[in-house]
């Protein structure tokens, strides 16, 4: 086994394990084995940064074997500057999230930790793939486990928020079946990702696979219009699956543009260019609008993430190295900060059970260590700098500047909206005096909570002073993807 099948089959392994012989009158062992699962998972991912050589674009980590002999299919891996931080990202993000479901989930725990430890190996499988039968097996097994976690151990709309979910992604993803397909097809028998990317297609064969692949990957990240999902999916989750849904599988979708429409199809990718901004903006400023008028504590940063993710698919389509760069920080920094809202959320929710903005008020009062931690993350959301979330954004702005100056200015509004919902949301909940009895008995943070917040903490604040470790690894990549579309444009 290589580096990268450990980091997929590691938490698959340990999570298989619990499920085998966990029981709720053995939760104490069973949260012991997840974290164990999780730290193992964590650890093999480490030895691919150490071991990542920087200056080139080549797959490094490459494993490959025969799967199915008849169709060519094989298991193929491995990672490059865009995929190596996703890898680590998904693995430090599962830790955190088997902290943060240690006491709050009492019933099926073993069930609960497995789902998240199985998830996130499919979801390093995503990122690792290099066979597109092997990616699309790993993209659509996530949904399995993300449903159940919805499902079982969601709220009170848990069944219908399940379904959507599962309804809207499998959907969309159909008709990158169908492209797969077709690419085989045309490659003369093979589903090498990285040959596809040579294929010399006609206009309307890039075309068609442009939008077969925009199908799924829209609906993923998610862009308006096709985002309706991901509000009443972060409502009725449990707080450890609205991290990981923001945190991870949203970056599912934006990493398959990368990975597939823009090296597959690059002049579709360029004349379609003007949709998928006109849809980036959309998301960036109307959907930041939405977000001011929330109620709901969950659905507000819902659609922040919206408006954020929208950030990174215009940094992705203005075809240069700050946006694409921007794009790519901007998804780490969000897997962070996004992940972090959602957990702070879960904190109160645990006390109150009650995600209503106006059930708070003067939480700082009587929970002075949280409220820091939710101030920090607040300012990070906004995009302040110093802090993970100013590095994406910042680098987005000013490769739209590059390309257009309206557009770069159009952009710039999210910095605006995203402080107005961001700050207003934390005025209402945690400044002033304490506004109702509920908040006046809350306890502060206990430790096992304060090592989750910390955790996250250190990673927003680290990105945000030194983001160099992580646009290093990802340069040599993006230029020659970029190189790649436009010597196609050339062609």
């Amino acid at each position: 086994m290589g580096l990268l099948s450990l980091a997929i089959w590691t938490p698959i392994f340990f999570g298989v394990v619990l499920l085998a012989l966990g029981r709720d009158d053995q939760a104490r062992a069973v949260r012991w084995i997840a974290l164990i699962g999780a730290l193992a998972s964590f650890l093999v991912t480490l030895p691919l940064y150490d071991g990542f050589q920087l200056g080139t674009s080549a797959m490094q980590f490459v494993e490959k074997a025969p799967w199915i002999d008849r169709f060519n299919v094989h298991y193929h891996l491995g990672v490059d500057g865009i995929s190596l931080w996703f890898v680590l990202l998904t693995a430090f993000i599962n830790v955190v999230v088997v902290i943060a479901g240690w006491e709050v989930i009492t019933s099926r725990v073993n069930q609960y930790m497995a789902a998240f430890l199985i998830l996130s190996g499919l979801m390093i499988g995503v990122f690792t793939a290099l066979d597109g039968i092997l990616f699309y097996v790993f993209f659509e097994a996530t949904l399995i486990p993300m449903y159940l976690i919805i499902g079982v151990w969601g709220g009170p709309n848990k069944i219908y928020a399940a379904f959507k979910f599962f309804l809207y992604t499998l959907l969309g993803s159909l008709l990158t079946l169908v492209a797969l397909v077709f690419l085989y097809v045309k490659s003369g028998g093979s589903f090498d990702i990285m040959a596809w990317h040579k294929l010399p297609l006609s206009a309307t064969a890039q075309n068609l696979l442009f939008f077969a692949f925009f199908a799924a990957f829209a609906v993923k990240v998610p862009m308006w219009p096709v985002h309706t999902w991901l509000p009443d999916v972060h409502v009725e989750a449990p707080t450890g699956g609205s991290a990981v849904l923001a945190a991870i599988m949203l970056k599912l979708g934006a990493y398959g543009f990368l990975r597939f429409s823009m090296p597959i199809a690059p002049d579709a990718s360029r004349e379609w260019a003007v949709l998928v901004i006109a849809l980036s903006l959309i998301a960036v400023i109307y959907v930041g609008l939405v977000a001011m008028v929330q109620q709901d504590m969950k659905k507000l940063v819902a659609y922040s993430s919206v408006a954020h993710m929208g950030f990174v698919t215009l940094g992705f389509f203005i075809f240069n190295p700050l946006g694409v760069s921007g794009g790519l920080v901007q998804m780490i920094a969000h897997g962070f900060v996004s992940g972090a809202m959602f957990l702070c959320i879960g904190v109160l929710y645990d006390r109150v059970h009650s995600r209503e903005i106006a059930s708070y008020g003067g939480v700082v009062n009587t929970m002075p260590k949280f409220a820091a931690f939710a101030l920090l993350f607040a300012m990070a959301n906004c995009g302040l700098p110093g802090t993970a979330g100013f590095v994406g954004e910042w680098m987005v702005i000013l490769g739209a500047v590059k390309a257009n100056f309206w557009l770069g200015l159009m952009a710039s509004t999210a910095l605006i909206f995203g402080a107005a919902y961001t700050l207003w949301m934390f005025k209402r909940v945690y400044l002033g005096p304490v506004a109702n009895e509920d908040v006046r008995v809350l306890d502060d943070i206990n430790a096992r909570e304060f090592l989750m917040l910390s955790l996250l903490a250190v990673a927003v604040l680290y990105m945000g002073i030194h983001p160099k470790p992580f646009t290093d690894v990802m340069e040599t990549s993006v230029a020659d993807l970029l190189r790649h579309v436009a010597l196609s444009k050339l062609n």
